[in-house]
């Protein structure tokens, strides 16, 4: 063999080496098991195989509305007011991560959890709501949260979008909380956790990991938006199930009772943050369910439609 088909044979089988060495690498990417308490379990997003009646319950057009009696602990007592939480599914534009006007094959088919409550402390009230965003068709984190509280003092704003990391925004009239713009890296949010119990409870995650925890205790009580380390446990009843989730470093707690079969439905909840200032007896927000309904509530704005609101026993 002469120099010059010596060469043409060496740059052949250098060409074929890195050929197959590139596609194992691509494979072996493929070919990842995602695992069910990953602290990133975007890394690889399955498909969910949704039941005909996860279909026929959600996308009936009607949105699920329920009503809770809530006893919500704020400054070392314990205030009564009512809890809301309204569960529907609608199409989201992933782009700009907002509800989408017309149909598209670009969008996202989402489960919407508005979560409300409304109290007062002393002369003066309180207005919370959450806004979670969790995409059905895949396993994925939370498209979107955001939150704000209002009250006499002033008003609070915080919002997630789920891009390439978490990119958070967060204003405040408390100094030192002003205008932020934060970046975390992915992982599990006390928010989502809501919505993942209606769409598939075996997706909950358990064991140890770093959990962000709900936008209303991160403001409420001025902690770092961040992750923490935290302990999560399922008990399946007959009846009902109960999820909790606790973080030692910031003393909360939080349980979910939910109905062990399909759909999930949300009967009631506790939160336990830190201990009373004078007695260390720990005090617990609770929310019970008061009643349940489904409806399009969005075209049930007219002035007879304020009805509906006694049935879900709200003044």
């Amino acid at each position: 063999m002469n120099k010059t088909s010596k060469n043409t044979l060496y740059k052949a089988i250098l060409i074929i080496s890195i050929t197959f060495f590139s596609h194992s690498c691509k494979d072996s990417e493929h070919n990842l098991i995602p695992n069910s308490n990953a602290e990133d379990t975007d890394t690889v997003a399955n498909n969910r195989q949704l039941p005909e009646q996860f279909k026929a319950y959600w996308y009936a057009g009607k949105a699920e509305l329920t009503s809770y009696k809530l006893m919500q602990e704020r400054y070392g007592e314990i205030r009564e007011g009512t809890a809301v939480t309204v569960f529907v599914t609608e199409d989201f534009l992933p782009g700009p991560q907002v509800k989408a006007d017309v149909q598209s094959e670009e969008n996202v088919s989402v489960l919407k959890l508005n979560k409300t409550k409304k109290f007062t402390t002393g002369i003066y009230p309180y207005s919370i709501m959450t806004s979670t965003f969790n995409p059905i068709q895949k396993q994925q984190h939370a498209l979107k949260i955001s939150n704000s509280v209002q009250e006499w003092c002033g008003q609070v704003y915080m919002q997630l979008n789920n891009r390439e990391r978490f990119n958070i925004t967060s204003h405040s009239y408390f100094e030192g909380e002003a205008d932020q713009e934060l970046t975390i890296d992915k992982t599990w949010l006390e928010d989502e956790l809501w919505n993942l119990v209606r769409i598939n409870p075996e997706e909950l995650p358990i064991g140890d990991m770093q959990v962000i925890p709900s936008f209303e205790f991160s403001r409420m009580r001025h902690k770092e938006v961040k992750a923490y380390r935290a302990h999560a446990n399922i008990k399946q009843g007959e009846a009902l199930s109960v999820y909790s989730l606790h973080y030692p470093k910031l003393e909360r707690e939080l349980i979910l009772y939910f109905n062990s079969s399909f759909p999930y439905e949300i009967e009631k909840w506790e939160e336990t943050n830190g201990i009373h200032p004078s007695d260390s007896t720990r005090l617990k927000t609770t929310a019970h369910k008061i009643k349940r309904i489904r409806n399009d509530y969005w075209n049930l704005k007219q002035n007879k439609d304020a009805r509906l609101r006694d049935t879900l026993g709200l003044k």
